[in-house]
């Protein structure tokens, strides 16, 4: 086996095993994140766990598991605990989707992590409420949209949107070889 083989196949293991360490601990989040608040008393929900395991993939592993867990996130805390219900799991897959998508899509037109993330997650917010207001009611819609959880999710957005955007400006380089 050449040096080349066995480089690629040391980096190869050590990004699976970086993207399994990753997986399990997106859903031991969402799975204890409920237990967690009701002992507490705390809305983690606010702080949108499920987007900030897609945003830390985004950040620390592959195109593909960012798509995968984006994928799996909601339909693993249906499965655990029956929440959410059927049509709000389907919404909240296709905004976490969403997300990704259009966060690599800009990065690769805008070249700004920042605003590459910040955009992405407002147009996901954006088409989620879309979706909101499609398979449930405006009611929904309403309570979604208090002020507190609105602040909430705009102080989280930006959080992410610096979390990433400094992340790729420490470590540009190993970034671009897991956005190919």
């Amino acid at each position: 086996m050449t040096f080349f083989h066995t480089v690629c196949s040391r980096v190869h293991s050590k990004s699976v095993l970086k993207a399994l360490i990753l997986d399990v601990t997106a859903l031991a989040v969402v799975f204890f994140i409920p237990v967690i608040a009701t002992l507490f008393q705390l809305p983690f929900y606010m702080i949108e766990p499920m987007r900030m395991m897609v945003v830390i993939s985004i950040a620390h592993s592959s195109r593909i598991n960012s798509y995968l867990l984006a994928f799996t996130l909601s339909l693993f805390s249906w499965a655990v605990s029956g929440h959410p219900e059927f049509n709000k799991l389907l919404v909240m897959t296709a905004e976490l989707v969403i997300n990704v998508y259009l966060f690599y899509f800009l990065l690769k037109r805008l070249d700004n992590a920042f605003l590459s993330m910040i955009i992405a997650i407002i147009i996901s917010k954006i088409i989620c409420y879309s979706l909101y207001l499609v398979f449930f009611s405006m009611m929904f819609l309403q309570e979604e949209t208090e002020p507190s959880f609105m602040i909430a999710q705009a102080i989280t957005t930006l959080l992410f949107s610096i979390y990433i955007s400094v992340l790729l400006k420490k470590d540009h380089n190993n970034f671009c070889g897991f956005v190919l």
